[in-house]
Formats: C-alpha cells, structure tokens, sequence
C-alpha cells in the first residue's frame, strides 16, 4: 500500500467519525408514532437507563418494536404508571385464522434484562397431541394427581370455552390453557401443538376489585422496572433545570442530558461549559476529542512528508505533494465547520483564493477565516 492511500484510509476514518458524531447529534426523541417514550426507555442512543439500551426501536414510518432474542415485536402502548408493555406476535393464532394454523415461533426474553413476562398472561394452545400433552380438564385432573397439577394443559379454561372477541372461531381443533414457567416449556408445548395464542387481561375502569374489572384482549404484556436513581430524580426535577436522564454511550456512567450540554447531576445552577455538545448528546463528545487527536496526527504526517522532499517553492513543491494537502485541507474545514468554536463563536467559512506559484495551481484553496461573535 503506498502512502497516499494510506493518507486515504486515514482520512475515511476521520470522515466515519463525523458521520457518527452527526447522527447523534439530536435530543431525545419522546415520541415514536403516537407512543410516548419516557425514561426509562429512550430509541437514540445515549437516552434512558443503559440497562434498556437498543430494546426499542422506531421504524422511518414511526413504528415501534420491542428487540427480543426471538424477534421483533409491535409494540401495542406502553404504561409507565403500570409499568408494562403490551406486544403483538403477527405470528400468533388469531380469530381470523380459525382452524387453520400457520407456523408460529416461541416468545421469548433475554433474561439479562430487566423484562419480564406478565402473570397476567394465559396462553391457549390448539391441536395438541395427547401422546405428548397431558390435555385434561384442570380441577378435576389436580383433584386426582394434587402432585402434577401444573403439568396439565387445562381443557376446561374459561377463555378455550369463550374466546375473547371470537366465541365460535374454532369449530374442529381442540383447545387447552397453559402456563409455560420458562422458555424451553414454550418450545416443547408447540413441538407438540399446532399452533398457540396470548391474551393478557386488561384492567377496565378504576377498581380492580370487581369480578368484571378486566377483559382479555389478545397481545403480551411484558413487565418492566424502572431503576430510579437521586441522580435522575434530580436531573428530571423542573426547579434544577428538567433534563433528561441518559447515559455516556461509552462507560454507561449517568449523565444529566441538558439543552447546553451533558452534566453528571442536574442542569440548573451548574457551569456546563466544559460538558459542551458541540451537537452531540450522551457522551459522544470523546468522538470529537478523538476525530481532533486523529486529525492533528494526519496534519503532523502530511507536514513530515512534504518537508521529506525537494526544497519548498512558493509553498508547493511538486505534483506530487498536492493530493496531499488538497486532501488535508478538505479534512480541516470539515472538521472545523462540523465542530465551530463555541467559546469565541468562530465559524468556518469557504473563501477562494488568488493562484499559488506558477506551474502549480490548485483550482481552489480552503482557507479558515475567524469572525468574531
């Protein structure tokens, strides 16, 4: 590999880093479709708790799924005064199919995470074979063998005889309730079965003591907890500034995200100046310290190698040397005019420039001219 393409490979990590740099350089989206996203969620990186870090993710058409090891999920709504999240699996029974059941995968969670999955979901399972499943009518199976009762794949559940929203969907497939404790019991269940279905029982009206206070829908309710620290409560407090709870991207070490800048505590009353965005939200600002650093080398390295040649001339030695500083001069506007000076509100401007010496002319010159605020 020759120099100048190595001078190449060089500037594209510089131009890579400014990519990156820019792409976060947006505050905390708090929508995704009609979906509210609050802490301890966020769908841009840097935002919410790190222990959720690319669990959501909002599509270009403003939809938002659930990331888990067994898919992508839609998300249905999301409570944060109930803490869950209800998902849909389009790969689920539902009251269309009837009897005619179509491959289907088993729901899962990463249980690393803080997720889990609700004790207010029931899970009906179709066309199991008896060889391998023990389908039988509940109460009158754990009256017989007290010791197996969880075993069974109760035939006389309340939602297999009235389905919410299709009473009368199945006319010549078997049906029976289950409750996998695990993964792995999910998986064996529909080794066996034809097909399955979720619904969760969803709270109505405001007391929740009444026989008549939920209605099954169909959906999976995923639970979740929110890590609620003094940091972010303080953060988020309207008297010290209202930020936004987040995260360095790097160390996954708080940060108080404010309208100036990232702060370790809270907005109001601190000096935020040195925790600059520069247009970068949640610690990528070490980005800019290090697309400095590798810029600086670049210019050091192209200063050595021009100076390894002939004598200079009127500031341009040979053809040679041109792709070169061309190219350097390039990599500092960009960089200068994607990170300005905020502490003396210079700006990066492009300004042509009078022919260099004869015989060696470049089209154009990029020159830095400093305005003051």
């Amino acid at each position: 590999m020759d120099s100048f393409t190595s001078f190449l490979c060089l500037c594209s990590v510089i131009f890579q880093s400014i990519s990156l740099i820019e792409a976060q350089a947006s505050l905390c989206r708090t929508t995704c479709g009609d979906i509210p996203i609050n802490y301890p969620f966020g769908i841009d990186d840097g935002c919410g708790s790190p222990y959720y870090r690319h669990m959501l993710v909002c599509s270009d058409l403003g939809n938002l799924y659930l990331r888990t090891p067994s898919g992508r999920y839609p998300v249905h709504s999301i409570s944060y005064s109930d803490p869950h999240i209800l998902v849909t699996d389009p790969l689920m029974w539902n009251c269309r199919d009837g009897d005619h059941f179509r491959p289907t995968r088993p729901f899962s969670l990463d249980t690393s995470t803080p997720f889990t999955l609700s004790s207010q979901n029931d899970y009906l399972f179709f066309n199991c074979s008896e060889d391998y499943v023990i389908v039988e009518p509940k109460p009158i199976f754990c009256e017989r063998f007290p010791d197996r009762c969880d075993s069974s794949c109760d035939s006389a559940s309340y939602l297999c005889r009235h389905l919410p929203e299709c009473a009368d969907a199945l006319s010549a497939s078997s049906c029976c309730s289950y409750y996998p404790k695990a993964t792995e019991s999910l998986r064996l269940m529909l080794r066996y079965c034809a097909s399955y279905t979720s619904v969760y029982w969803k709270t109505i009206g405001s007391t929740t003591n009444s026989p008549y206070s939920q209605v099954p829908k169909y959906g999976i309710r995923v639970d979740f907890d929110v890590p609620v620290t003094t940091r972010c409560l303080q953060c988020q407090d309207p008297s010290k500034g209202s930020g936004t709870c987040g995260f360095d991207t790097q160390t996954h070490n708080f940060l108080c995200l404010c309208k100036e800048g990232n702060v370790t505590s809270y907005c109001k009353g601190h000096d935020i100046s040195k925790h600059k965005r520069a247009g970068v939200i949640a610690g990528t600002v070490t980005g800019i310290s290090a697309a400095g650093a590798i810029g600086i080398g670049i210019g050091i390295w192209v200063l050595k190698k021009v100076r390894a040649k002939a004598p200079v001339t009127c500031g341009v030695q040979s053809n040679e040397n041109r792709p070169y500083i061309y190219t350097f001069s390039i990599l500092l506007f960009t960089l200068l005019q994607k990170f300005p000076s905020h502490r003396h509100g210079r700006t990066a401007k492009q300004v042509s420039s009078p022919p260099l010496c004869s015989g060696h002319q470049f089209a154009s010159k990029i020159e830095v001219v400093y305005n003051q605020a």
